[in-house]
Parts: structure tokens; C-alpha cells; sequence
């Protein structure tokens, strides 16, 4: 007879893992590397090292490393807030009737409310190994500005946030939250940088994008000495980082015997999916054990089910190395969906590979619906969603629906990456009615494909 599984099922400190998991080693097809614009070679550790932390550029180029020990002081970090609970969601299946077993993994246990910390303290901790002065990055919805805003003050550096405008306007609080921590927030695309005043007079009036805030922040990094940049998502280096997140879920459902049939993420740069599908993807890679795997994406920002598969700039600026990806183009300027943290116009090289390889599945969905689903979820289950995670929680639902028309018994489990007490400006567009649907048209795709990059040998 299996155990009875708890609401929450919680490891033991002791039972937190000491090790990274990099998916790349163990990808038949890895990754196409990041190229030199100019020259189209291959980057090297030493081309990126003058942007990023050393220490990070070795992991953001390592494909052979299966595992990679976790520094002792971010471990010690980590403590403050995980393990984090893997949750039954018993209150939903029984709203919904289904016979589906439904988990998710709650990563909102933090100030920063969302999964981003992970990744946070680890780049915060190797910028500040190196001698550091500070880092620049930039942020969308702001769960990842706070996060290396909080990583940041625990460790003396100082921290430069360009935020996406939209969200800058959208989410005061948030803002407020950072600059708590001791962050400089500045709204992108602004003045204070050669990039984002091209852009300003390119797009006058733009709420801005997180490729407009990407080019900024890197400009702000490389302009001045003693600082790198950092990023919260899209990186092989953030998808190492945040494969905590899969570890601990594998270790507590292994506890009570589980084994997930549909792994369920949110995707716009990629760090959230990753993280969670990590170890399980790796069992399905190594031909242990099998997984439906599915990213979900807003209708208005589709990289992976309407975008195009090739080398791409990162940043909107141009100014940053081309990355093979899933992408609707570096141009692209998307609409300001209220999950700002899923406006960015392309998906990590990890992540778009495995797709191409069919290793996983994308879906994308209409913001009405990703807001119907999160007050489902929130009267149920009693936690207020961020929109990105809401996606997810959509497609779990979904999936659960059907579970209940077919009579199969499948387990789902899903990445709930953080709360949404900061985003009660959508919440409450939902509410009065005035929230709109936007799907791109097939010519915004084809107007920021036409302007993918033409260097040698890419793109061809």
C-alpha cells in the first residue's frame, strides 16, 4: 500500500541538494553555440568574461558537466527559504471532479515572491567572489529585479535595474520593493544609455520590451569598471541554476512513489520550465523513464509555437551575441500583456532544442483565460498567483478537465514560480472587464523575422 501523501510535502534541510543539475550533458543535440556577430565564430570563455562573471561564463559554455557542486555559502542561503513545499493540490482536484492526481511546486515562499532568487544569489555570490563592485540587469513583471536586489544587499554589491516601462508603470510596488533592497530602478527603454535612446527615437512612446531592457543593462555593465551583467532567465548558466527546483520536486514525489506523467511550466525566457523539467528531462533523455512535457506561452508573445527557429541577436539593441532560439525577432516589440514576465521575444537554446529534438511540447493561451484560471486556483487553493505562473495553472486545469471526461488516472505537476499580490493592476482589469485579448498577426511575425541578423553561415 503507498503512503498517504500529505498536503505539503516538505524535505529535510539535510535532504536539500548539493548539486546542480546540467541538462546539457546529457542532450544527444546540444545546444548551437552563442556566435560573435561580427566574425559568426563561436564565443569562447574569455569573449564573454568581459560581460559576464568568469566563474558564469565557464557554466554558461560547459555541455559536459552533469553535475555541478553548489557553493557552500549559497547553500546556506538557499536554507532561509528552501526546501520549498511540493504541493497536492487536493482542494482543486476535488473542484474540478477529476481523477487526475494534481502537484505543483510553490517557489513564492521569498520576498522576491517568485523562483528567481535561486539564480539571484548564485550570480550575485560568483560577481561578488570575483572582486565586483556591482551588477546591472534588466527585469520585466520585477520578480527578477527584486530577487538580485535582495541577493545583492545580503552581499554588499551594488545593484542597477532597468525595468521594463510597462511594468515599471504597472507595478509601483514592486519597484519600491528593490529600491527597499538598495537597488537604482531606472524605466527601459530610457535616456541614460546610447541604446536606449536609439530605441526611444526608433519607438517613441514604447512601453518597452526585456530585449530593450537587456541592451541597456548591458551597456551600463560594460561602460563602467567593476561591473558584469546578470541575467534572470534564457541562459544555460540560469537553467543550472534553477534545476534545484526540479531536484527537490523529483525527491519528494520519489518519497511517496510519484512519478509525473504531464510536467506543466510557463515559458518566456525559459528559466522557470527549465528548472522544474530538469531531472525528469534528463531520465527521458537517458531513456529511463518517459514525460509529457509542455511550455506554455501568452497568445501575444508565442516564441516557441509561432516563432521561428534560428540565430538571433538576445537584445533588442543588437548589441549582445546571437543565440540560437526560438524567436519572433529581436525587433519584436510585444504587446503589454499583463505576465511581464513572459515578454521577451525569444526562449533559451536549452530549452528550443529540446523542442526541435520533440522532447517537449508548446501550447500558448489568451489572457482572459490565464486570469480565469488564477481566481480558480485562488479560491481553491488559497494562494494568489502571479500571472506567468497562471499559465501553467491554465494547461494543469486543462489537462485535468479532460483526466475527468476520459476517466485516466494521470498525475500533473506544474510550476507555481511565485505570487501576485504585486500585480493587482491586471487583477483588476480582469475584473472590470476591460482586460483584451491580443493575438499577434501573421505580418508583426513576419516584419521582425525579415530583420533576423544576415552573418555568414547563419541564417542562410
Amino acid at each position: 500500500m503507498s503512503k498517504e501523501i500529505p498536503y505539503k510535502i516538505y524535505l529535510k534541510e539535510d535532504e536539500m541538494p548539493k548539486q546542480w543539475y546540467n541538462v546539457r550533458a546529457h542532450m544527444k543535440n546540444k545546444p548551437a553555440p552563442l556566435l560573435d556577430a561580427a566574425t559568426g565564430k563561436a564565443l569562447k570563455v574569455e569573449d564573454l568574461s568581459g560581460v559576464f562573471c568568469e566563474e558564469l561564463a565557464k557554466q554558461e559554455l560547459d555541455n559536459d558537466t552533469a553535475y555541478i557542486d553548489i557553493p557552500q555559502e549559497i547553500i546556506d542561503f538557499y536554507k532561509m527559504y528552501r526546501p520549498a513545499p511540493l504541493v497536492r493540490a487536493y482542494c482543486l482536484e476535488k473542484y474540478l471532479d477529476t481523477p487526475a492526481k494534481i502537484y505543483y511546486k510553490f517557489e513564492g515562499n521569498n520576498t522576491s515572491g517568485s523562483h528567481k532568487l535561486n539564480s539571484a544569489i548564485a550570480q550575485a555570490y560568483y560577481a561578488k567572489k570575483q572582486g565586483l563592485k556591482g551588477v546591472t540587469t534588466e527585469t520585466g513583471a520585477g520578480q527578477w529585479g527584486t530577487a538580485l536586489s535582495m541577493a545583492c544587499s545580503y552581499l554588499g554589491l551594488d545593484c542597477q535595474v532597468y525595468m521594463v516601462k510597462v511594468s515599471y508603470e504597472q507595478k509601483p510596488f514592486r519597484r519600491e520593493v528593490m529600491r527597499t533592497y538598495g537597488a537604482n530602478v531606472t524605466p527601459s527603454p530610457s535616456d541614460k544609455t546610447q541604446v536606449g535612446r536609439k530605441i526611444l527615437a526608433e519607438h517613441p512612446g514604447t512601453g518597452g520590451s526585456l530585449g530593450c531592457a537587456i541592451s541597456e543593462a548591458v551597456e551600463a555593465a560594460v561602460s563602467q569598471e567593476g561591473y558584469r551583467y546578470v541575467l534572470g532567465s534564457v541562459l544555460s548558466q540560469v537553467m543550472l541554476h534553477q534545476s534545484i527546483i526540479g531536484l527537490e520536486s523529483k525527491l519528494a514525489l520519489d518519497k511517496y512513489g510519484e512519478k509525473p506523467d504531464i510536467i506543466i511550466g510557463c515559458a518566456g525566457g525559459g528559466s522557470n520550465l527549465g528548472g522544474l523539467i530538469a531531472p525528469f528531462m534528463g531520465e527521458k533523455l537517458r531513456g529511463e523513464a518517459d514525460y509529457r512535457i509542455i511550455a506554455v506561452e501568452p497568445a501575444s508573445c508565442p516564441s516557441f509555437t509561432r516563432g521561428t527557429y534560428a540565430y538571433d541577436f538576445c537584445d533588442t539593441g543588437a548589441i549582445c551575441p546571437l543565440s540560437k532560439m526560438y524567436t519572433l525577432g529581436s525587433s519584436f516589440m510585444p504587446a503589454p500583456n499583463h505576465a511581464g514576465g513572459l515578454r521577451y521575444h525569444g526562449m533559451s537554446t536549452v530549452l528550443s532544442q529540446l523542442y526541435a529534438d520533440g522532447y517537449m511540447e508548446a501550447t500558448s493561451r489568451k489572457q482572459t483565460e490565464i486570469f480565469e484560471a488564477a481566481e480558480q486556483f485562488a479560491r481553491v487553493e488559497g494562494i494568489l498567483p502571479a500571472p506567468e505562473s497562471s499559465h501553467a495553472i491554465r494547461v494543469a486545469i486543462d489537462e485535468a478537465v479532460k483526466c475527468r471526461e476520459t476517466g485516466e488516472e494521470k498525475t500533473i505537476l506544474f510550476g507555481l514560480t511565485g505570487t501576485g499580490y504585486f500585480d493587482m493592476y491586471a487583477y483588476e482589469a480582469f475584473h472590470d472587464g476591460k482586460m483584451e485579448n491580443y493575438e499577434l498577426k501573421e505580418e508583426e511575425i513576419a516584419a521582425s523575422i525579415a530583420k533576423l541578423p544576415k552573418v555568414p553561415g547563419v541564417n542562410a
